[in-house]
């Protein structure tokens, strides 16, 4: 039985956190060998920089888990290794984002992700059988097993089961019994710290004949015999389970000796670097070389929850500032935080656990130290922002003047050019909308002078331009909610969100505390797509699950060979009227979409073949109607979502009203789509 810690949400934070740094610190030398990484950087203690002006790119390590983790959240904690499959085709674009798209037979989980498309489902989709050994126990199934741990906390055999349906998905063998030590590890680590005992303990969930099982008693062998040097255990690692004993791209057992190496001599080794455990077990994990991203990671999980916040040092968390970037197909949830993503599996083990999660702000602070991804700029005064304490940001004031201005912000998108790198291929959708209400909790001390004023905004990138409301004079010694209803703009892409303070007194240098900051409520928008620009491989603010999405002639065109989707907005927006100004260039469906949940999960409406209209949940028509339509004739198309009911038009005439009566999608983004034809899409609104 699952028994949660009394500290459980912020030691999952801490693995969390220490997951992500590990992914970082090891991301920039991944696949290069300890000699090379020696030789060519002398040692990779520190993260090294990134371009000026970017944050850190996706990494697949921290990606695909938060797309596996969705198949708890979705179908519950009996889910099977069939479901989980399924959640991966439904929030993976095909063959774009996410995970390593190498080619069939060559990346692990690009082949299982065919072998899914194809009809050939988990468990089999990633067994021996179907796929071969090399291929079958790759490294997959250990980089991302961490999460069973974090929502299964001192239960390795639950974590354990719950990894090895995951990785079954794309690989087997030894594939699995990596993700289940990998999980049970974690798991482990909310009760048991010692190096020695944590491997002992996790080592009871995988057969003790298998080749992974050997490759750890072998590390815990070596330790025992010479516990000083770490550099001579990596030797011995790779001379008797280097890459050159396995085949394929990554093999798993190399890289499983590199994680128990780490964790073994962390305890220290007379190294000169940083003297704390967690340092000195993803620095181990990167100068190993091989999978160091991967290796890094496993290990920051591991040792994030062992050590707990207190056992990591700062310096990695000022410059992680808890952002995290993913790439599934909905592009809202691939800009995170790391505080974002705790609060997901904390609330997935609680549940686990039959614990009632209460509701919490979008931004909160209830971890220490945390700062929730926010900046900070001023003019005519200095603002500084402090990590959390007392459940509070501390946003510091240094001589505010009369007319000046500083503001705090959280960023709600982000321009390709300012990711460090994307090979993963991220794309977005903006967190927040015109039409949205946000609020915001804060407190400034009871010795302020008064003439403080704070203001909630936010920043439209496509014009340039702050919409802001005129604010409120906080009163010292009092905390206070302000709120402001976003008015409805056309052409808006809101890529900051935050609160403004300007001072009408004498120059103020003080502390104000921020609880919280949230917004919530039904999008009011329009677009012409006058302002968008192509960017991430569609438009700004649209992702796409296949085809070709372009501005083309001031408008939006999707075209491509099969089903083209896009898709932009919140998976939370629930009841909403969607009414897209679109022309069927070439092809006989076009459509668009409502209460989109990811690739698989959708209602669309629109022009059908044989001159009628159809709607449709997923690929299965429900209700169709005649209508006589012609290529190159624009056509407003308008699908009213409420409730269960659907009420669907055509220039303003009701063609089809249908409600799901089976399981019905209550929430969803928005979207276009047609097969097999092109779209030429020129305006959308959403209210």
């Amino acid at each position: 039985m699952t028994t949660l810690p009394n500290n459980y949400r912020e030691r999952v934070y801490a693995g969390w956190l220490g997951k992500c740094i590990g992914v970082r610190l090891g991301a920039p030398v991944e696949n290069w060998t300890a000699k090379e990484i020696a030789d060519n950087l002398g040692a990779v203690n520190d993260f090294l920089p990134l371009p000026p002006g970017t944050i850190f790119k996706p990494d697949d390590d921290t990606a695909a888990p938060l797309v596996l983790i969705r198949a708890l959240e979705d179908c519950g904690s009996a889910v099977t290794a069939e479901q989980i499959g399924e959640t991966m085709l439904n929030y993976l674009a095909d063959q774009r984002g996410t995970i390593w798209w190498g080619g069939y037979g060559v990346s692990t989980e690009h082949t299982a992700y065919i072998n899914l498309m194809n009809g050939i489902a988990a468990p089999r989709s990633g067994s021996i059988a179907q796929n071969g050994k090399m291929i079958a126990e790759q490294i997959g199934g250990q980089i991302f097993s961490d999460i069973w741990g974090l929502v299964a906390p001192n239960d390795p055999a639950r974590a354990a089961e719950l990894a090895a349906r995951a990785s079954s998905v794309a690989n087997d063998g030894e594939g699995i019994f990596g993700g289940r030590f990998i999980a049970a590890l974690v798991s482990c680590a909310f009760s048991e710290a010692n190096p020695v005992r944590l491997i002992e303990r996790a080592l009871e969930q995988i057969p003790r004949d298998s080749e992974y099982a050997r490759v750890v008693n072998a590390m815990l062998d070596f330790h025992r015999a010479e516990p000083d040097d770490w550099r001579a255990g990596y030797r011995f690692l790779a001379q008797n389970f280097g890459y050159a004993k396995y085949p394929g791209v990554v093999p798993i057992i190399s890289n499983a000796g590199v994680v128990v190496l780490a964790l073994l001599y962390s305890e220290g080794d007379g190294s000169t670097w940083l003297t704390t455990r967690f340092s000195r077990a993803i620095q181990i994990a990167t100068n190993a070389g091989w999978d160091t991203d991967c290796n890094a990671g496993n290990v920051g999980a591991v040792m994030g929850v062992a050590v707990g916040l207190d056992g990591i040092e700062q310096h990695w968390r000022a410059a992680m500032n808890d952002v995290l970037v993913g790439a599934s197909v909905i592009g809202a949830r691939n800009l995170m935080t790391i505080p974002a993503c705790a609060d997901l599996f904390a609330r997935l083990g609680e549940k686990i656990a039959h614990i009632e999660s209460p509701a919490r702000p979008r931004y909160h602070f209830d971890y220490p130290g945390t700062t929730q991804g926010f900046g900070a700029h001023a003019q005519l005064g200095e603002i500084f922002l402090r990590p959390a304490r007392d459940r509070a940001l501390q946003i510091y004031l240094r001589g505010l003047k009369k007319k000046g201005e500083a503001r705090a912000f959280v960023r709600t998108y982000y321009r390709a050019n300012e990711l460090s790198a994307n090979y993963y291929s991220a794309s977005f959708s903006p967190l927040i909308y015109l039409g949205q209400t946000i609020a915001a909790r804060m407190f400034i001390p009871a010795d302020a002078p008064e003439g403080l004023i704070a203001s909630l905004f936010v920043w439209d990138d496509n014009a340039r331009v702050t919409h802001q409301e005129p604010g409120a004079m906080l009163n010292p010694g009092q905390w206070q909610t302000l709120a402001f209803t976003l008015p409805r703009l056309d052409n808006a892409l809101l890529s900051q969100v935050g609160i403004a303070f300007r001072n009408i007194g004498e120059a103020w240098t003080g502390n104000v505390l921020l609880e919280s900051l949230d917004w919530n409520g039904a999008p009011n928008f329009a677009c012409d797509f006058s302002r968008e620009r192509n960017e991430f491989g569609a438009i700004s603010g649209w992702t796409f699950l296949r085809g070709f999405w372009r501005m083309e002639d001031g408008a939006f065109h999707g075209s491509g060979a099969g089903i083209s989707e896009a898709y932009t907005g919140d998976i939370t927006w629930r009841d909403y009227t969607l009414a897209v100004d679109l022309v069927p260039v070439i092809g006989n469906a076009h459509y668009v979409l409502a209460r989109v949940q990811g690739a698989r999960r959708s209602y669309a409406f629109g022009l059908a073949p044989e001159n009628r209209v159809a709607l449709y949940k997923n690929n299965r028509a429900v209700a169709d109607a005649a209508f006589a339509w012609e290529l190159g004739r624009k056509y407003r198309i308008e699908i009213a979502a409420r409730g269960a009911e659907l009420i669907a038009k055509i220039d303003d005439r009701e063609m089809l009203r249908w409600t799901d009566a089976t399981n019905p999608y209550l929430s969803g983004q928005i979207g276009v789509a047609n097969i097999a034809g092109h779209t030429r899409i020129e305006r959308v609104a959403i209210q």
